[in-house]
C-alpha cells in the first residue's frame, strides 16, 4: 500500500506549469538585478581604465589588467588605514557584543531595580539622536578627537542589538542560573560561562552586525579624526570615490603619468571591491549562526 502510494505521480495541471514557468522568471529577473551592479563593478575593476571610457562593457573585461587594484593599493596610507580598519572592528565588535550582552542580560530579568527606566532610555536612544554638533562637542570634551578611541568607546552599546539579545536570553531556562547560583556562581560567571555560550548564535550574529558596521562606517573618521595615520580603510575609498578624474589620479600619486591606464572610473569599482573583500570572506563563517540567532532574539 504504502509503495503504491510513493509510486503514484501527482498530475499536474497546466496553470502549474504556467505558474511556475512565471515565478522562475520573477526570480530570475531579481536575481540578475540584485547582483549585475556587484559584477559590473568586477568586471569594469578589472578593465584598462581609458579603453573603459569608450563604454561598451557589460558581462567581462574587455581589456584585463591589475593596474586600477595595484593603483589603489599603492596610495602611501592605505596599509595603516587598513591595520586601524582591521583594529577597529576586532576590538570595537569584541566590546560591543560583551558591553551589550552584560546589559541586556541584566534588564532580561523582570526583578532588576529601575528595568522599566533602562528599557525607556534604551527606546528613546533608538530612534532619536542628540544631532552631530553636541556629538562633537561631547567628544572633544572627552579628549577623544584625532584618538583612535573615538571608534571605539561611543560604539560600546547598541540599542538594536540589546533588544534581541534581550529576548534571547528570556528564553534560557530561570533553573540554570539558579543552579549556577547555588554553586556559588556570581553574575559575570553565571553570564560569561552559562549564558554566553548557550546564546552563541545570536552572539555571533550580534558580532556579524557590529563588524559590519565597523568596518563600512567613514562617517566619524570623516567629522572627528584629521589624523591621516588614524583615518580608516573605509574613509580613504569614500574619498578616492568621491574624488574628480584628475584629483583621484593625483591622490594615487603615480609617478609615470605618461603610462597611466587607469582612470576615475576604474578606480572608484576597484576601491569598492578592497572594501567589500574582507567581510565577503568572513561572512560564510558566521552565516550558519545568522538566521538561528535572529529567530531566537526574535521571540518575545
Amino acid at each position: 500500500m504504502l509503495a503504491t502510494y510513493k509510486n503514484k505521480r501527482i498530475k499536474r495541471s497546466t496553470e502549474d506549469y504556467i505558474i511556475d514557468f512565471v515565478v522562475a522568471i520573477i526570480v530570475c529577473f531579481v536575481f540578475f538585478v540584485t547582483v549585475y551592479p556587484f559584477w559590473y563593478c568586477i568586471v569594469l575593476s578589472f578593465n584598462e581604465g581609458t579603453d573603459a571610457l569608450r563604454g561598451g562593457i557589460y558581462f567581462w573585461p574587455r581589456k584585463f589588467t591589475l593596474e586600477n587594484y595595484n593603483a589603489v593599493i599603492g596610495i602611501d596610507y592605505i596599509p595603516t588605514a587598513f591595520m586601524v580598519s582591521v583594529a577597529r572592528t576586532l576590538l570595537g565588535t569584541v566590546l560591543c557584543v560583551v558591553f551589550t550582552g552584560l546589559f541586556a542580560f541584566a534588564i532580561s530579568h523582570k526583578k532588576l531595580m529601575g528595568r522599566k527606566i533602562y528599557i525607556t532610555a534604551m527606546i528613546i536612544i533608538m530612534y532619536f539622536s542628540g544631532g552631530l554638533i553636541p556629538q562633537y562637542m561631547l567628544y572633544k570634551t572627552m579628549g577623544l578627537m584625532n584618538s583612535f578611541w573615538v571608534y571605539i568607546i561611543p560604539n560600546l552599546f547598541s540599542a538594536f542589538n540589546a533588544v534581541i539579545m534581550m529576548n534571547a536570553f528570556r528564553e534560557i531556562p530561570d533553573s540554570l542560573e539558579e543552579a549556577a547560583i547555588i554553586d556559588g556562581a556570581n553574575d559575570m560567571r553565571v553570564f560569561f560561562q552559562i549564558v554566553f555560550p548557550i546564546s552563541m548564535p545570536t552572539m555571533a550574529t550580534m558580532a556579524l552586525y557590529s563588524g559590519v558596521w565597523h568596518w563600512n562606517t567613514w562617517t566619524d573618521s570623516a567629522f572627528f579624526i584629521s589624523n591621516k595615520s588614524l583615518k580608516t580603510l573605509s574613509n580613504v575609498m569614500i574619498n578616492l570615490i568621491n574624488q574628480s578624474e584628475s584629483a583621484a589620479q593625483t591622490m594615487v600619486g603615480n609617478i609615470n603619468q605618461s603610462q597611466v591606464t587607469y582612470t576615475a572610473m576604474t578606480l572608484r569599482p576597484a576601491a569598492m571591491i578592497i572594501c567589500v573583500i574582507p567581510i565577503a570572506i568572513v561572512y560564510p563563517f558566521l552565516q550558519k549562526h545568522f538566521v538561528k540567532g535572529v529567530m531566537l532574539g526574535s521571540i518575545k
